[in-house]
């Protein structure tokens, strides 16, 4: 079977738009909800991510994605729901570091 993920671009949703989001993805069987594609300005952030993992529950992972630069962001991702982590600063990551490069 083929694994959809649909990126929701939390940064320019309200809460009520990102629950029916999520709720829709869910819904059509989509494996995986995102919170970023990066062109958007903003990132991921723990609340988005606990009220995506809310919705979607265990059947479906939630991928939190941009603005993740440090192990301490990181870490504060994972406990809020997510199952993965889209990030341009893995190596720093791993190394508990903080990433200095420009983006979000």
């Amino acid at each position: 079977p083929d694994t959809v993920k649909v990126i929701i671009e939390t940064a320019l949703l309200t809460n009520e738009e990102k629950v029916e989001a999520c709720a829709i993805a869910k819904e059509a069987g989509a494996h995986c909800v995102k919170t970023s594609t990066g062109f958007a300005k903003g990132g991921a952030t723990a609340e988005d991510v606990e009220l995506m993992k809310q919705v979607v529950g265990e059947e479906m992972e939630v991928k939190a994605s941009g603005g993740v630069r440090d192990y301490k962001t990181a870490v504060e991702m994972i406990k809020a729901g997510a199952s993965r982590i889209g990030a341009s600063a893995g190596i720093s990551i791993v190394q508990g570091r903080e990433d200095k490069s420009e983006g979000y």
